[in-house]
């Protein structure tokens, strides 16, 4: 009998008066596995994060943790009895508990001696075994973060939710706690559910990467092809700087104003209009006074110099160069695509309402495998 999935949403469904804030969906989560649900603000996906952890009740579908039902179909299991444990951005410690404390708090149904295994254990997960009798107040942001990780930890949950949990960290420190906390994760095996509305955090830290907006998951996969060959124009904006040229099928070749690329193979014998996207690293840059470009904006971005182009069409491109590399306005140049994988191509702006793809059988979104490991 094979072993039941971490999570599994079925039709799941909330409604806040007449807007839907989770539409009907079906989502699922392997064992070991981490899914990034990223989306704008409003698009559901707290409210998502709130249905798993049985602090909001569906109008619609059913929630299966670790196969067992925990909403839906007659049947509810309160936050507590549902084997989850949440990691919120505000860390949400006890005050007036110690480290230890904290962490022991939600280690029920064990013996005094096996507690406190349990949580020197945990401590130790994190070095932070000599802080064990402080209060939070005397912890630095990402210490809390980590204690708060831990208590979370330290019950060996089923699954475990975080809801953007480092918004509230310096940018640096941001970067090492979220490496800290994936190596948590994968040392221990626990599967997660991770929200957060940065894109580049969500394309580090997922498996699997769920874009949503307005309720609905507009494209589900792993990060190379969600970030690389997205389902819509909103996913490819969303998800990273994006440009737009229309692109013209001959045989196997897309022909646009800054060059040719090899199509891929659904596109070919295509006949309604096309566009490829185009990341700013994919836009190659060369000196020539006989360039059909002309350098129109410059942004300095430290290590690089985002440059924007103006092609003979008056259509725009943005190049990402190494700071080495800096163009004056104004100067003339060759604009050039270089991809390193095949173009994504989506329908040109006259095929439909700009920004959507057609719904497909999958609920109106793409999904792609799970990436192993």
């Amino acid at each position: 009998m094979s072993q039941p999935r971490a999570l599994e949403l079925d039709g799941v469904r909330k409604d806040y008066g007449t807007v839907p804030a989770v539409a009907t969906l079906d989502l699922h989560l392997d064992e070991g596995e981490v899914l990034a649900l990223v989306g704008p603000s409003g698009c559901g996906k707290s409210t998502l994060l709130r249905l798993i952890a049985g602090l909001e009740e569906p109008d619609a579908g059913t929630v299966r943790i670790a196969g067992r039902p925990v909403a839906g179909d007659g049947v509810w299991r309160a936050p507590e009895r549902r084997d989850v444990g949440i990691v919120f951005q505000d860390h949400a410690l006890f005050p007036h508990l110690t480290v230890a404390e904290n962490v022991a708090f939600g280690l029920t149904g064990l013996s005094g001696g096996r507690r406190r295994e349990r949580v020197a254990e945990a401590l130790a997960m994190i070095a932070m075994e000599r802080l064990a009798d402080r209060y939070p107040h005397e912890l630095s942001g990402g210490e809390q973060q980590r204690v708060a990780l831990t208590r979370a930890l330290a019950p060996r949950p089923e699954l475990l939710l975080l809801d953007e949990p480092f918004s509230n960290l310096d940018r640096h420190l941001r970067t090492q706690i979220r490496a800290d906390t994936m190596e948590l994760l994968r040392k221990t095996g626990t599967p997660a559910v991770f929200v957060t509305h940065d894109q580049a955090e969500a394309l580090a830290v997922g498996d699997r990467v769920a874009v949503m907006r307005a309720g609905r998951i507009e494209q589900l996969g792993a990060p190379e092809p969600v970030f690389h060959t997205p389902a819509n124009r909103f996913v490819a904006t969303f998800m990273g700087d994006a440009d737009f040229l229309p692109a013209e099928l001959t045989g196997d070749t897309l022909v646009t104003e800054a060059g040719s690329v090899r199509a891929p193979d659904d596109v070919v014998g295509r006949v309604d209009p096309l566009e490829v996207m185009v990341r700013p690293h994919e836009v190659v840059l060369r000196p020539g006074e006989n360039g059909t470009a002309r350098v129109v904006g410059t942004e300095f971005q430290g290590g690089f110099i985002l440059h924007t182009v103006m092609l003979h069409s008056g259509r725009r491109l943005r190049s990402l160069q190494p700071h080495t590399t800096h163009y004056p306005i104004g100067t003339r140049l060759h604009a050039e695509l270089s991809y390193g994988h095949p173009p994504a191509v989506l329908p040109g702006q006259d095929a439909g309402r700009a920004g959507d793809a057609a719904p497909d059988a999958t609920n109106g979104y793409r999904t792609e495998p799970a990436r192993q490991g």
